[in-house]
């Protein structure tokens, strides 16, 4: 009785699990797939994604990704090949370039939590059960501010976290059974074609950050050189180079030094190096980003590390293998976070990849908490103390928060008409009503402060943020869609698009045509009278008022045919006066350049 007890426990009914991956597929739902197209392309960054699949797409050239005619190197090709299944599956569309973003953060939240259910001896007792474990880890990967927006986006960010995080999930399910060799061999199988899939993704980190993490882990617990011979390295680097490597040999022969001199110079060594695009921060960069994009889970982060007591090193090393899985979190966490942290290029989703550990480990303090008898310690109502004022200044904040989005002069009514929306009043309520909930729960029932965290997040997420979002759209990137339509039924043969100050890549998506970019505004009359010596027919430009100043075009120069938010797309005749070029007849640096 007592061997089918322990048999039930460690291994639920089918039934059991279906409810638990069901549970976590609901929420998907809402936070990942709840109106993901409702609103276009994001610019900078995700328009340049979307637009390179779509011509893709249309050439029929699968090795060399390009926007706006020139090549585009920054990533490799799979988030770009699994856009352009969908997008021939399913049509060209904001929700279908999404689509391998969302169904990423799933896999990645699924294989999460069934190794934390196959795992579950972590458990201090069996008072919790393994379900909740598994449902409390997927849960805290899915419900956060860098989920819901990186599994929303088309982005590469939310792929390489997937593969990052399986290859490495499948490394422990290899080295957690070696009594079954098998088992062990296909898990570890699976850890080299996920690196290979993180090496398509986003070039050579794929192997960097799973690399240093299983190294700092596998130092630290003393069985490096066994584990090193139980992997099967032949079978499995064949795996890996002959998914990644391929695609590196056709594009480096259709585009010769070019390409490595852009990839693997710009950016991979050059962003580790030096700041490139200006992405620059300071050292506690990462750190702030993993602390506000895990809310409100981040808070528990501390207690969580602490109570595996990494510096008893002697206990951890005399630990089964499959009691190692907080160890091997912490370990993959800290990796990632050092990486990036030593890197001198700082940016919003490099951290993505530690999400699983994240999670991990604060589902497994969680548990802990949940099954200790005796009072909690001071570092845990101190924690708890900590959650219910953190959701009381984001009461305060939401509330706030149309006063300080006026400044931005893209979107200068976005404070305004979010005040006006009512949005921020009922965001600040759930805010302020789970506080004063957590509150109470801290002096009653503190076990149901997770709950409180899950319920609120999840209301802001689906009641709040899709209006929020659709308004902030509506301010920022509509204009421009409405430009670039209109620009598409006014252009005439041969007449150039031209947009002067700044670089919005989403005109090029959606007008479907060319763009010159002309980031210095001053280069706008040299270029329009080199155009105007060539014989070349009038130009539209897309642009706000100043860069037309400081362009020099006055009004007179000019046919205004639509205004949309700040912009204007207006025509240009050729221009037979203008100044004469300082730069003789060649185009300005500034056009066409690509950026990131």
């Amino acid at each position: 009785m007592a061997n089918e007890w322990k048999y039930g426990w460690q291994h639920p009914p089918l039934r059991l699990r279906l409810v638990l991956f069901g549970g976590l597929l609901a929420i998907a739902a809402l936070v990942l797939i709840w109106q993901v197209g409702s609103i276009g392309l994001i610019d900078e960054t995700e328009p340049l994604f979307v637009e390179a699949t779509r011509q893709m797409t249309l050439t029929g050239d699968w090795i060399t990704p390009r926007f706006n005619g020139e090549p585009r190197f920054d990533k490799p090709p799979l988030i770009y090949w699994l856009m352009a299944v969908c997008f021939n599956l399913l049509g060209v569309s904001e929700w279908t370039a999404r689509l391998p973003s969302v169904l990423a953060a799933i896999a990645i939240t699924l294989l999460t939590a069934y190794t934390l259910l196959r795992f579950a001896a972590v458990l201090p007792s069996r008072s919790t059960h393994p379900l909740f474990l598994a449902f409390l880890a997927g849960m805290l990967l899915l419900v956060n501010p860098n989920t819901f927006f990186w599994g929303r986006t088309a982005y590469s960010d939310m792929l390489l976290m997937a593969c990052v995080g399986g290859s490495l999930l499948s490394f422990f399910w290899g080295y957690a059974q070696p009594d079954d060799p098998h088992q062990q061999r296909r898990w570890y199988l699976g850890f080299f074609a996920l690196m290979g899939l993180a090496v398509l993704t986003k070039g050579p980190i794929g192997l960097v950050l799973p690399g240093l993490a299983i190294a700092l882990f596998l130092v630290y617990v003393g069985n490096w050189a066994r584990v090193l011979r139980e992997l099967p390295w032949l079978l499995g680097m064949a795996l890996l180079l002959g998914i990644a490597v391929p695609w590196y040999v056709l594009v480096s022969l259709a585009n010769g030094q070019l390409f490595i001199d852009s990839f693997f110079g710009y950016h991979n060594v050059e962003r580790f190096s030096r700041v490139v695009n200006s992405h620059a921060g300071p050292w506690y960069f990462h750190i702030a980003v993993i602390l506000v994009g895990f809310l409100p889970w981040s808070v528990y982060l501390p207690v969580a590390i602490a109570r595996l007591r990494p510096w008893h090193r002697r206990y951890w090393q005399i630990q089964p293998r499959s009691h190692q899985l907080g160890l091997f979190a912490l370990a993959w966490f800290v990796a990632v976070l050092s990486f990036f942290t030593l890197a001198t290029t700082k940016y919003f989703s490099y951290t993505l990849p530690l999400m699983p550990a994240a999670a991990i480990l604060v589902a497994q303090w969680w548990t802990a908490h949940l099954a200790q008898k005796h009072r909690p310690y001071l570092a845990t109502v101190l924690s708890l103390g900590l959650n219910g004022l953190l959701l009381g200044v984001l009461a305060v904040a939401v509330f706030l928060a149309p006063r300080w989005l006026g400044n931005d002069p893209w979107m200068p009514n976005l404070g305004q008409r979010l005040q006006a929306s009512g949005l921020p009043v009922v965001g600040s309520m759930i805010w302020g009503v789970a506080a004063m909930v957590l509150l109470l729960l801290l002096w009653w029932h503190p076990r149901w402060i997770w709950c409180v965290n899950l319920v609120a997040m999840l209301l802001f997420m689906v009641v709040v943020m899709p209006p929020a979002l659709a308004i902030a759209d509506a301010e920022r990137q509509l204009p421009l869609r409405q430009l670039a339509q209109t620009a598409v039924l006014q252009a005439k043969p041969q007449e150039a698009l031209l947009m002067l100050g700044f670089k919005k890549p989403s005109v090029v998506y959606y007008s479907q045509r060319p763009v010159t970019y002309l980031t210095n505004p001053t280069e706008t009359l040299p270029y329009l009278q080199q155009r105007a010596t060539s014989g070349a027919p009038s130009a539209l430009i897309v642009a706000a008022s100043k860069p037309l100043v400081e362009a020099g075009l006055t009004t007179d120069r000019y046919e205004t045919l639509a205004t949309a938010g700040v912009y204007q797309l207006v025509r240009v005749a050729r221009l037979n006066d203008s100044p004469k070029s300082p730069a003789g007849d060649r185009s300005p640096k500034g056009a066409n350049k690509q950026g990131n």
